[in-house]
């Protein structure tokens, strides 16, 4: 069981960290209210964050926390309640973590990878914004604190993809 007043601790990991992480651990950090720490990276961190993540999270009225992509050296060493992976490149670099992490893998779309007009791009990173606000509502409103280790797991695991 978690301790009760501890923040849970939540890494979110996708290839590059430019973009569906770094909107993921703002909207952790802003919606968890205290009870969740976010921070994320990526398996092969990009050289910077994508500038329509940034401008989506501002849309939205929330903090982008200004850190560069980042790589998951050392990561793996820290203590994590939750490591989420929102892309299937990650999920397969992921490093092992302890046996005490729960890990979920919150697959969809790279917003980045749309080639259409301006217009798509930034309906694409809307689209990831929305699910991704979504998902972290269902986990939200889960007990989490009270469930043991493998029930969390599978109870995030279980979190819909759908708007």
């Amino acid at each position: 069981m978690l301790l009760l007043n501890a923040p849970l601790r939540i890494l979110v990991l996708c290839t590059g960290n430019s973009a569906r992480s770094q909107m993921a651990e703002a909207l952790f950090n802003s919606m968890g209210k205290g009870r969740i720490v976010a921070e994320s990276a990526g398996s092969q961190p990009a050289g910077d964050v994508n500038p329509l993540a940034i401008s989506t999270l501002i849309e939205h009225g929330l903090m982008w926390s200004r850190h560069p992509p980042r790589s998951l050296d050392g990561l793996e060493k820290q203590a994590w309640d939750f490591v989420i992976t929102v892309c299937d490149n990650a999920r397969e670099s992921c490093p092992v973590f302890s046996a005490r992490t729960a890990t979920a893998h919150w697959g969809m779309r790279d917003p980045a990878e749309e080639t259409g007009s301006d217009d798509k791009k930034r309906a694409a990173f809307n689209d990831a914004y929305v699910l991704l606000r979504r998902r972290i509502e269902l986990m939200l409103a889960l007990p989490i604190e009270r469930l043991k280790r493998a029930t969390r797991e599978a109870k995030v695991r279980a979190i819909p993809g759908q708007k």
